[in-house]
């Protein structure tokens, strides 16, 4: 028996459809969202967000379910624009049991297409889709908001010793020009990367690596995009290049779609060293949206 639909279920199955958008509707909250957090004024006096300095914005209107819900979940990113100036967002679609592909590295989809719609959503908002090498040779992504109405970020590609060089030719990322793509690796792997793909889609940082192992800085990364003044930044994969800014202490908030699935011997997703009591793990504040059949954790991680 299928499931009881949520009011994000009923935003989702609109965000495609065209955009007539009804006052109080979730289509014409989701535009709202996109001038707040792109920095234009509201399209007019009738549909605002008002600014509470304890609370943060609170929604002012008659809305419907789903786009009480919509504002609901991105909320929180809105609320630390509004006091920063920016965030750093991670998601993560995994099963039940920790796993986002199966052994042989299959992933597509773990997750139900609501969460396909939530990743398209957080691009549109964000001016920086990131994502790791790793993920860039195995699924070979476009990372475009063609899902949602919603403005395309500059897709980032984090590769510290440039070794996508091969795929330049290939990689969408590369080869599509509906959106601008910057290849940030290591000052030391400059000149190879600039050969390859041209001097402006390179971002060559200094001191991009910790050490030889080639793992990446991530505070350095992001350092490196807000002196471009790209200040909204959502970590989109791989699980290890999530892990990294979870664990070195560079992301705001993970969203984590968890599916109503069993993987077994998979690929685990997040992954990083920690405590060995339970006592002195971390127990972030988090909220939980249904999604479809799939749960949506929002977890705090500045609380």
């Amino acid at each position: 028996m299928p499931a009881d639909p949520s009011p994000l279920h009923a935003a989702a199955a609109s965000a495609e459809r065209p955009a007539h958008a009804q006052p109080g509707s979730a289509e014409a909250l989701w535009a709202l969202l996109l001038r707040q957090a792109h920095g234009a004024p509201p399209a007019s006096s009738g549909e605002a967000l008002d600014w509470q300095p304890d609370a943060g914005w609170a929604l002012r209107g008659a809305w419907a379910d789903a786009a009480r819900a919509l504002f609901a979940l991105f909320k929180p990113l809105l609320d630390i624009q509004a006091r920063t100036g920016g965030w750093v967002v991670g998601q993560l679609g995994q099963s039940l049991d920790g796993c986002v592909a199966t052994r042989t590295g299959e992933s597509r989809f773990i997750n139900g297409p609501e969460n396909i719609v939530h990743l398209h959503r957080l691009r549109a908002l964000s001016e920086v889709v990131l994502l790791g090498a790793g993920s860039v040779a195995a699924d070979n992504p476009l990372l475009t908001t063609r899902k949602v109405p919603g403005p395309n970020p500059t897709r980032v590609l984090l590769d510290p010793r440039a070794g996508l060089a091969e795929r330049v030719a290939s990689a969408q990322v590369f080869v599509d020009r509906s959106a601008p793509t910057l290849w940030l690796c290591d000052a030391r792997w400059r000149s190879q990367a600039e050969a390859r793909a041209g001097a402006g889609r390179v971002l060559a940082v200094p001191g991009l690596l910790r050490d030889d192992d080639g793992t990446p800085d991530a505070a350095r990364a992001v350092a490196a995009l807000r002196s471009r003044g790209l200040r909204r930044i959502f970590v989109e994969g791989g699980g290890v290049t999530v892990s990294r800014f979870l664990a070195q202490g560079c992301l705001d908030r993970l969203h984590l779609s968890v599916a109503p699935l069993l993987v077994g011997n998979g690929r685990p997703g997040l992954r990083f060293d920690g405590p060995a009591r339970l006592a002195d793990c971390a127990r972030p504040a988090h909220r939980v949206h249904p999604m479809g059949v799939d749960q949506l954790w929002d977890l705090d991680l500045r609380g």
